[in-house]
């Protein structure tokens, strides 16, 4: 059997090898351009290799982390609009290492379709590269997979995986938390990656989607822009933050909002103390509350509100935080006595 019959065959059923190699064709630009100076290898081979520079770190400890987009996707699949959550996936992946401290250094993703069209792959990657140049890190491997009869041919799934590293003299250390010292919020661009299965019940997204085209005053913009905006990455911010004080802690607030994600990174004896008057809540999650009828508590359980990041520091180190970072501010205070998240 040729080479050609072989491809007829398995395109026959699906799945089209040549747009494959088109769609590495086209992604190769924007792969590149995320390259530091550790990489040791080029697409298309088995294995991504990547070279530690032990000079910077003499005792490193490699943090890693996997995350996807979720049904984020779904708003992507309904605007045609694919270049932006690539972004969203690495910085799912990178903001959670960033908070043992950790500088991600490679980056790898994996994208599942129902079909493979070259042009919408190439705008996946070229987000995903983006968000990779923001983070610092190298995009060195991924995979592309063409599923016919798994996903329907307008859809795919989007997951990452990325490696950090730190030496373990810089791992962040809550064991140096004390009570009064003070959470310190980094601001969310929006909803991020986490609770979109609700803002799609909420908004009525799967029966109809004409409201994401509309202009939403209190947004300055349309409801489908502000919910498809990309999640915030925090790593640059953070890491020079980290040269300058010592973070004690910092916490990704992703699915589960406050209540989950804060007491992840403080000693099982403390609890969080969080004055709601002092939450500077964005917009679209007054807009989601009211439109949805949803509980406070609720929002606080599912969305991160305005706040992608919590930082716990002592007074000095969050005077230098709120210099150093555009839009941070005190949100709160960390007390003795268990009791995970308490909104005051």
């Amino acid at each position: 059997m040729t080479e050609e019959t072989q491809n007829e065959s398995y395109r026959s059923s699906g799945v089209d090898i040549e747009s494959g190699y088109r769609a590495v064709s086209l992604m190769k630009s924007h792969v590149a351009r995320t390259f530091t100076s550790g990489v040791r290898s080029d697409i298309g081979g088995f294995g991504g290799l990547f070279e530690l520079d032990v000079t910077k770190t003499p005792h490193p400890i490699l943090v890693c982390g996997t995350d996807g987009v979720g049904t984020k996707l779904k708003l992507a699949f309904l605007m045609d609009r694919h270049d932006t959550v690539g972004i969203d996936c690495v910085a799912m992946c990178v903001n959670d290492v960033i908070c043992c401290g950790a500088e991600p250094q490679v980056f790898l993703d994996y994208i599942a379709l129902g079909k493979l069209v070259p042009e919408k792959v190439e705008a996946i990657v070229k987000g995903v590269a983006a968000g990779c140049i923001e983070a610092g890190c190298a995009l060195i491997g991924g995979e592309t997979a063409e599923m016919p009869g798994f996903y329907p041919i307008d859809e795919y799934d989007l997951a990452g995986f990325t490696v950090g590293v730190v030496d373990k003299t810089g791992l962040f250390d809550n064991t140096a938390i004390v009570e009064g010292d003070l959470l310190v919020a980094l601001p969310s661009s929006g909803v991020h990656s986490n609770g979109f299965s609700l803002v799609r019940k909420v908004f009525g997204l799967d029966h109809d989607f004409s409201c994401l085209l509309r202009f939403e005053p209190s947004l300055g913009r349309t409801l489908g822009e502000a919910l498809l905006e990309p999640t915030t990455i925090y790593v640059r911010p953070l890491l020079d933050l980290a040269k300058k004080v010592t973070v004690k802690a910092a916490a990704h607030i992703t699915g589960g909002g406050f209540y989950e994600n804060i007491p992840r990174c403080l000693p099982k004896d403390m609890h969080a103390k969080i004055y709601l008057d002092d939450v500077r809540v964005l917009p679209l999650f007054t807009l989601i509350q009211q439109k949805g009828s949803i509980p406070l508590h609720d929002m606080y359980n599912t969305f991160n509100m305005g706040v992608g990041m919590v930082l716990v520091l002592d007074g000095d180190s969050a005077r230098v935080a709120l210099s150093e970072i555009e839009g941070s501010y005190v949100l709160g205070t960390v007390a003795q006595g268990e009791g995970g998240v308490v909104l005051l």
